[in-house]
């Protein structure tokens, strides 16, 4: 039996459109709307967020708000690390997609010689820097950060002196070292990527499964062969970002894209991605109810988190 434990982290500082932090809170309201006990079976654990830098303005173009992301990430460090010393199982409902990159840091840290594998289903890669954003948003850095990356290759931006004195504090996070190397990634509907990125992605030889390839496959060959893609790997976190979704279905998020995943496709990828006895956390982030006037993308990202959780609690 698997111990799990909700992990909620009500941060939208790294998003370009203001609302996600709401997003755990519209999950529970999916939840009650559909008569579901789900909330009432785990006791949730709240990471206290820095929102209120948002007050406060922001200084670092090339990486917005990093101060009050390094305050976040360092919290869900030490969260998952604790939870993981304990052997807990971190499911985490998260705003913004930065805070994977604490998350990912504290598993590590749990049990640092344990290789890490990322299944990220998702519409982005997540991998850019300072040096490479196209809009400052650091929702779409976390994988570079615990890759340990700056893609100076790719530079586009010239970042200030303390954009990376900050930078280099948040990648050092559990230690001065990669977390992860970028090969054990595996990427699922990932198809909105800027040109830093894809240089990244050709250079690691990081496979991604686009949304034609699952379809013809289907479900279980493609989760099978993402297992494979992680074979060495003693511990395996997924992140579900909801704008892997279409975006004529994840209109409450702050980036659709079109494309992606119906929501019985991504109900059948998690719920048998998790079954995987290596899976030690499972996370979905980017519920964004301000976007949305009907909550059905709280609807739909909620039937993903129960039939997922269900998974796990059978399957153990």
């Amino acid at each position: 039996m698997r111990d799990i434990i909700l992990v909620e982290v009500r941060s939208e500082l790294a998003a370009g459109t203001r609302g996600a932090s709401m997003g755990i809170d519209a999950l529970k309201i999916a939840s009650l709307d559909k008569k579901s006990d789900f909330f009432t079976q785990f006791d949730p654990i709240n990471v206290q967020d820095a929102n209120s830098f948002l007050w406060k303005g922001n200084n670092f173009p090339h990486a917005k708000y990093i101060d009050g992301v390094y305050q976040v990430l360092k919290n869900v460090y030490s969260t998952i690390e604790s939870l993981r010393m304990e052997k807990k199982f971190p499911i985490v409902l998260a705003g913004d997609h930065s805070t994977a990159a604490g998350t990912i840091m504290g598993i590590k840290a749990a049990d640092p010689d344990k290789r890490l594998g990322v299944i990220w289903i998702d519409a982005h890669a997540d991998m850019h820097t300072p040096y490479t954003t196209p809009s400052g948003n650091m929702h779409g850095m976390p994988l570079a950060i615990v890759s340990n990356l700056d893609n100076l290759d790719c530079q586009v931006n010239e970042p200030t002196e303390e954009t990376l004195e900050i930078w280099k504090k948040i990648k050092s996070i559990g230690g001065d070292f990669p977390k992860i190397h970028p090969s054990d990634i595996v990427f699922i509907t990932v198809r909105d990527t800027e040109a830093p990125e894809d240089h990244l992605i050709k250079n690691f030889g990081i496979k991604n499964f686009s949304t034609a390839e699952v379809r013809k496959k289907g479900i279980d060959q493609i989760a099978s062969e993402a297992l494979e893609v992680l074979k060495e790997c003693d511990q395996i976190y997924i992140s579900f970002d909801v704008d892997s979704l279409d975006s004529s279905i994840s209109v409450g998020t702050g980036t659709p894209v079109p494309d992606g995943l119906t929501v019985q496709e991504a109900i059948e990828l998690n719920v048998k991605l998790i079954q995987d006895k290596r899976v030690c956390c499972w996370e979905i982030v980017e519920v964004n109810p301000t976007l949305d006037s009907e909550n059905l993308m709280a609807e739909n990202a909620f039937e993903v988190l129960e039939a997922t959780t269900k998974s796990l609690v059978d399957n153990f």
